[in-house]
């Protein structure tokens, strides 16, 4: 179920995502992988998930990055944790971690998996 969707494509890291649908968007390409990349750092995080069905995820051209969906309102994360700290430390890590790139919006955290040690 670990999926980091943190493999870069050709084109990465380029353009914006404003009037992208689809997942959830709302902020430039760069700001959405530099969330994902904090969010990944955090100690307790072992990756980034999409979800049971894959929805949490934005679509950038050419692209899509599983485990943050950006809208106007809200910032969705989706982690897989490891077993090395309680979990609301570990959320409460990754919500701090990326509130400054946030703009405003809302970040929600969310464990969808757990495995084992760091």
């Amino acid at each position: 179920m670990t999926d980091t969707g943190l493999e870069p494509r050709p084109g990465a890291g380029t353009g914006t995502a404003g009037g992208i649908t689809g997942g959830g968007v709302g902020g430039d390409a760069d700001e959405v992988w530099a969330i994902a990349e904090r969010a990944r750092s955090c100690q307790g995080v072992a990756g980034l998930s999409g979800g049971q069905f894959g929805t949490v995820a934005t679509y950038l051209p050419g692209e899509r990055l599983t485990g943050v969906s950006v809208n106007d309102r809200a910032v969705e994360i989706a982690i897989v944790a490891t077993t090395d700290r309680p979990l609301p430390e570990t959320a409460d890590e990754v919500r701090r971690a990326v509130t400054d790139l946030a703009g405003g919006r809302r970040v929600n955290v969310r464990i969808d998996d757990i495995v084992e040690g760091p």
